[in-house]
């Protein structure tokens, strides 16, 4: 007999959750074989025994609090099931303004990327649990992340996956070469996106920018053929391998905005127009859009060339607005 496809696997356990999540005594087995249609269909009780065996351990692999209990509380000579929805239901989630924040501002990043599918989800979800979103930010400054790459996919598909890559490289001089990769991770740095893993030919662990890959990247051998290191940080080994020296900026922020860019603050001091933050930074450009994202509640004091590059954003969505 064929094992049954995943889609019919996954559709039994839901039913058994179903089945044991909404009754307040414990189930016996022939009473929860009677209502799990798929048990049903088993072709004797031996199978049924080992079907349902299964499908407990799978149960609590995933967490889910499978209790076995006495069926009457005066003999415990036949165990039923049960799961305890005060165990099994989540707890209340509570976000703080600025996280609130946050989560509006990235189910906005990603909406003309590769992912804007998982976020226009994402983002009806908090709408469902009446997130508000921060529809305060000038129109045409929203950062975006942009997964423009074609590698971008297949890399990602690759590394989620853990399946081996082909690809060619593209170095900054211009040379290529055939690459071959375990990917371990995707990340975006400084506006740029980079896949990091172990190189088969270099024997060593290696970080490539996605924008260098030239041609299409050819998954090879089985998924889950290689673990990724349980300490493996992507972006602090991009890091590490395309250093750049940062330069400074100084911002005046208003008060109650500019929380992600408090955060990274190296000195900050109060006065009464604001708040002015030491910054650094690598990317003019990234840096700028960020800035400029944020509209009239942060102005770029220094360096010169930082705030050219956000006056020319702003203006630009200035006149985009006015030939609305």
């Amino acid at each position: 007999m064929a094992p049954p496809s995943p889609a019919a696997k996954t559709e039994r356990l839901l039913n058994l959750v179903i089945c044991l999540l909404y009754t307040r005594q414990p189930l016996a087995k022939t009473r929860i074989r009677d209502a799990v249609p798929q048990y049903g269909e088993a072709a004797s009780d031996e199978a049924f025994d080992r079907m349902f065996e299964r499908d407990k351990d799978e149960l609590r692999e995933l967490g889910i609090p499978l209790r076995m209990e006495p069926l009457d509380a005066f003999f415990d000579d036949e165990t039923g099931y049960r799961i305890d929805r005060r165990e099994y239901a989540l707890p209340e989630l509570r976000f703080e303004p600025d996280e609130f924040a946050v989560l509006g501002l990235a189910s906005r990043t990603w909406q003309q990327a590769s992912l804007a599918g998982a976020a226009a989800t994402a983002l009806r979800k908090l709408e469902a649990a009446e997130v508000e979103r921060d529809v305060n930010s000038l129109v045409g400054l929203e950062p975006r992340v942009s997964t423009t790459e074609p590698a971008f996919n297949t890399v990602k598909d690759a590394v989620l996956r853990r399946q081996a890559i082909g690809f060619t490289y593209r170095k900054a001089g211009g040379d290529s070469s055939p690459r071959r990769l375990q990917p371990w991770g995707v990340a975006n740095w400084h506006g740029r996106w980079y896949v990091t893993g172990f190189d088969l030919d270099r024997q060593a662990p290696r970080v490539f920018r996605l924008g260098r890959i030239d041609g299409a990247v050819k998954r090879s051998g089985k998924p889950g053929a290689y673990d990724v290191p349980a300490d493996h940080d992507p972006v602090a080994m991009i890091d590490g391998t395309e250093s750049t020296p940062p330069s400074e900026a100084v911002v005046l922020v208003r008060e109650g905005a500019g929380n992600t860019l408090r955060r990274r603050a190296k000195r900050t001091e109060q006065d009464g127009s604001g708040t002015t933050l030491v910054l650094d930074f690598t990317d003019p450009g990234a840096f700028a859009d960020e800035i400029a994202g944020f509209g009239p509640a942060v102005r770029v004091m220094s360096p010169p060339e930082l705030v050219d590059q956000v006056v020319c954003r702003l203006r630009g969505a200035l006149d985009r607005n006015g030939d609305v």
